[in-house]
């Protein structure tokens, strides 16, 4: 798909911030693919930093964090779906609110900039958006403990804007188990099985990053649609419970469904988990010494540590780009080129693989494709053509 924007809208980016500014090691011809390409990423945890003690702005460059308006240019991004993600260590009296605040921080960025960001709220508004140069926002939640078990929550959330889920977080809810967490269901239970129904009726994308594989097989036998694995990587090259199985990819295929590759180093390369999961041991018992303080707040507490602990985590050898690929490259071999995209994990994540430490560095993704000998179609499609079919197919 290709970008066709007018000549006034041009010049208003301009005067705003400068459009693809990557200064990496890429050629004219690729950062021209790549400013050509419509660029959509499945998953960004940055609505977190839009309320609460940060309450950044996104029309301002930051040095800290890994997305705002100014970077999204540079990096050619288009589109975006934003997560609401709520704590469930938090008191569950809190979830509503929380995830009510992060829903508005979105809606209130759109407000402050009409010009350069807009909420789409059907999958067929994507395009339009994008040709008039603005970057199209989609509000998700992640982790469906928060619609505390009722329908008519989830039916308010949607609503309010949000069209995509993701069914669990790393906690098994009351009706859907996690792939970090312990089995109760097998799967889905009778009420898991009406929120995919719900889901389908309204026209929300189901989500099943996070999930554990029984409610993956589950979820294809009551959905129908094609469903998202947001932000995940592919277990047969790093074995951890939140990467997908060879299974799960090949189903997804049938399915009609994507898989957007997670840019954490601890899923790309198990050595860097282990490493990072050790890090990360310590800090959780300090959290929650900490918590005690202030009443049990853990997320008070892990918000003064999160500095210290990302300072750790930074020492930890590093994948790069290139093993990045090697996720998207298995993952084409067994779903199909139809089947993968991008789902950065942006904000969400300590850190990313070296050459892609934020996202205006994304063209360093488009020149590894090509130098893999991906062609530019199937470029596009991996880039954000994929996630674009399936979000326009499910979010009428």
């Amino acid at each position: 798909m290709r970008k066709s924007v007018s000549f006034l809208l041009v010049l208003i980016c301009i005067v705003v911030t400068p459009i693809l500014s990557f200064t990496g090691d890429i050629s004219e011809e690729l950062l021209e693919l790549h400013r050509e390409a419509l660029v959509f990423d499945a998953h960004c945890d940055t609505a977190m930093r839009l309320i609460g003690e940060e309450r950044i702005d996104l029309g301002d460059r930051h040095e800290s964090g890994h997305m705002d308006l100014p970077r999204m240019n540079e990096g050619g991004l288009d589109a975006q779906i934003f997560a609401c993600w709520v704590s469930p260590d938090l008191p569950e009296e809190n979830w509503i609110h929380r995830t009510l605040q992060m829903i508005d921080g979105v809606w209130e960025q759109a407000r402050k900039h009409p010009r350069r960001l807009e909420v789409s709220l059907k999958g067929s508004n994507i395009t339009r958006i994008v040709e008039e140069g603005k970057i199209a926002a989609l509000i998700g939640i992640e982790g469906g403990h928060v619609i505390m078990d009722d329908l008519s929550l989830l039916r308010d959330y949607y609503r309010l804007g949000v069209r995509c889920m993701t069914l669990t977080w790393m906690n098994t809810n009351n009706w859907a188990d996690s792939s970090d967490d312990t089995t109760k269901w097998g799967g889905l239970n009778d009420l898991g099985r009406e929120v995919v129904r719900e889901m389908d009726r309204l026209g929300m994308i189901i989500d099943c990053s996070h999930v554990a594989d029984s409610t993956f097989f589950d979820v294809l036998e009551v959905t129908k649609n094609p469903v998202l694995i947001s932000h995940s990587c592919v277990r047969a090259i790093c074995d951890v419970p939140r990467n997908v199985s060879d299974e799960i990819l090949q189903a997804l295929r049938e399915n009609g469904g994507v898989i957007c590759i997670n840019y954490f180093p601890g899923f790309i390369d198990k050595g860097y988990y282990d490493q990072s999961m050790a890090v990360w041991e310590e800090f959780r018992r300090r959290i929650g010494e900490l918590a005690e303080q202030y009443g049990g707040d853990k997320g008070r507490a892990w918000r003064e540590l999160r500095g210290e602990f990302r300072e750790k985590a930074r020492v930890i050898p590093q994948p790069t780009v290139s093993d990045l690929v090697d996720h998207i490259d298995y993952a084409v071999s067994i779903a199909g080129i139809d089947h993968v995209g991008l789902g950065s994990d942006f904000d969400g994540i300590t850190v990313g693989p070296l050459g892609l430490e934020d996202v205006s560095k994304l063209p360093a993704i488009t020149a590894e494709l090509a130098h893999r000998g991906y062609s530019p179609e199937d470029i596009e499609k991996i880039l954000g053509g994929n996630l674009l079919r399936l979000v326009e197919r499910v979010v009428h």
